[in-house]
């Protein structure tokens, strides 16, 4: 089936870089019109910049934790255009710390993120997307981006591990009610991703980064291209019968989790 998104509405949370980035600019390349989300306006406007030079954009300053305006802005994009077709819940956030330094502001923080502005999203999504005139084989498509620390906790990343495993059996949870309605809930799972963020840490902690790289099978990190592409056929039609499931796209990382040792 097609990957076509000619004439569909898409809204990327954290679009302005990394994964997020990368997934709008190939939804916009496909025929997608994309609302990209983020807080800071100035790497939105940049981002919106670079995929205008492939497709239609908007860009819309957000922070995902505000539940009141996450909702009404799927609302009314959903309302200017005329319906919502795909929503990625991509916007995350990640505190470094062991548990006994770990502050309960960090961990709220984690969650609020990660798991709540999950939810709030998921929310008005399906119910605008449950109202709406149903395209071929599905009403709409939601693809959370979830993390192997959700289903294989690291160290030291107690409030990101935890949150996203919040995220990756909620996804489930959605995707049992959205399946009668036409709507697709799935989660994406990346290893480690070569983005601004992973530099960042690679650059505190050059030993711990060349570690975990060394621990995946493929022997290096991922794209944020390589990430696109799955969740861009998460949303799309070839992928009208999956619902539900959790697709690690890391090297082989999520394989260490059956193998002895």
């Amino acid at each position: 089936m097609s990957q076509d998104m000619t004439g569909k509405v898409a809204i990327v949370t954290g679009g302005s870089d990394g994964i997020g980035l990368a997934t709008a600019r190939l939804l916009a390349a496909r025929g997608a019109t994309v609302v990209i989300c983020a807080r800071r306006e100035d790497k939105l406007e940049a981002a919106r910049a670079e995929i205008a030079k492939v497709g239609k954009v908007e860009a819309v300053k957000l922070d995902v934790s505000d539940e009141a305006a996450f909702t009404a802005l799927v609302e009314d994009v959903a309302a200017r255009h005329g319906r919502l077709d795909m929503l990625v819940n991509n916007a995350m956030s990640v505190h470094y710390a062991p548990i006994a330094k770990l502050r309960l502001d960090h961990w709220r923080k984690d969650f609020a993120v990660n798991a709540d502005a999950v939810f709030v999203g998921t929310k008005a999504a399906m119910k605008v997307m449950a109202a709406q005139e149903q395209r071929g084989r599905q009403r709409g498509a939601i693809v959370n981006i979830a993390s192997t620390c959700g289903i294989r906790a690291a160290p030291n990343m107690a409030s990101y591990s935890a949150s996203k495993a919040a995220m990756v059996h909620f996804t489930a949870a959605a995707a049992m009610e959205g399946a009668p309605l036409g709507i697709r809930v799935n989660a994406i799972v990346p290893g480690q991703v070569m983005t601004a963020a992973t530099q960042e840490f690679a650059d505190r902690a050059p030993e711990v980064a060349a570690r975990t790289t060394g621990a995946i099978p493929m022997q290096r990190g991922g794209e944020p291209e390589e990430l696109a592409e799955a969740i861009v056929f998460m949303l799309s039609e070839a992928a009208s019968y999956v619902t539900g499931t959790a697709l690690p796209v890391d090297g082989g990382k999520a394989a260490q989790l059956y193998m002895p040792g």
